[in-house]
């Protein structure tokens, strides 16, 4: 399995439809390489009021699979749920765009393979 090479702060994900119901998640992820054991990991600093549970393991799920063979230590650091429309399909691919970005970012995708910029907000600076 291959390491994320470099930190990759700051992958925000905004997933809804605007003007319609449809899924909802929305979070901020930090990417880095993974530690000594080389395994990937999760750490989830939002409280379940702002983020429950099912959709913090939806959501790193989804991060698993838009990593694919990389690993990775992911810190989330904020995090969002609508009661009508989210769910945990909908975080799981908010997840997945998240992995892509982060892959991207890392140098690891070409661009045109990473998710929809309507979705994932671009790196500061």
């Amino acid at each position: 399995m291959a390491a994320l090479p470099v930190p990759v702060p700051g992958v925000a994900v905004r997933y809804w439809y605007v003007g319609a119901c449809g899924p909802f998640a929305l979070f901020d992820a930090d990417f880095e390489p993974p530690g000594p054991g080389g395994e990937s990991e999760f750490l989830n600093l939002v409280p379940a009021r702002l983020l429950p549970p099912e959709y913090a393991d939806a959501l790193w799920e989804g991060i698993r699979e838009g990593l694919g063979s990389t690993s990775a230590a992911v810190l989330l650091t904020h995090g969002r749920y609508h009661e009508a429309d989210s769910s945990e399909w909908g975080f799981r691919r908010a997840g997945e765009m998240a992995g892509r970005a982060a892959l991207v970012r890392a140098g690891l995708l070409p661009p045109e393979e990473g998710p929809p910029e309507r979705y994932v907000r671009p790196p500061a600076g």
